[in-house]
């Protein structure tokens, strides 16, 4: 529902370049007055979720996934100033609007996704280290 209200301010300029669309998700929240709750935030990314994960096809279990994000919001669950809180909640928007204009890399995720200690499979899950044991071998289908 939030994404819905803020899908519907979405503009497109023209100019000499090409058509460029923005959705300016985190001004749209501000102006809704959504900016100043971070559940909302929280639920728009649990929301959009599984399909960024197919968008940039990472090989990761949604519920770890969630797991992370939660991670994320947990680490600020200390601040107490409400500017410090609106500025991580702007940053948290922007942080997703470039996620699904494709303005981030696959790798940029992945290295979000590492920092948090999910073991990520994919194309690596076969490979296997110099050292790699006689289970490991077997194991790695």
């Amino acid at each position: 529902e939030l994404l819905d209200e803020l899908l519907e301010g979405v503009s497109v300029t023209t100019g000499d370049a090409p058509t460029m669309t923005t959705l300016q998700l985190a001004r749209g929240a501000k102006q809704l007055g959504f900016a100043q709750s971070p559940a909302r935030l929280y639920r728009s990314i649990i929301k959009e979720m599984p399909r960024v994960l197919t968008i940039y096809d990472i090989d990761v279990p949604i519920p770890k996934a969630r797991q992370v994000i939660r991670g994320m919001m947990e680490e600020n669950a200390y601040v107490r100033d409400p500017r410090v809180i609106e500025m991580l909640i702007e940053k948290g928007y922007m942080e997703l609007e470039e996620t699904l204009l494709h303005y981030k890399q696959r790798p940029h995720l992945m290295k979000i996704l590492k920092q948090h200690e999910i073991p990520v499979s994919g194309p690596n899950r076969k490979r296997l280290t110099p050292k790699a044991s006689i289970e490991e071998q077997f194991n790695r289908a």
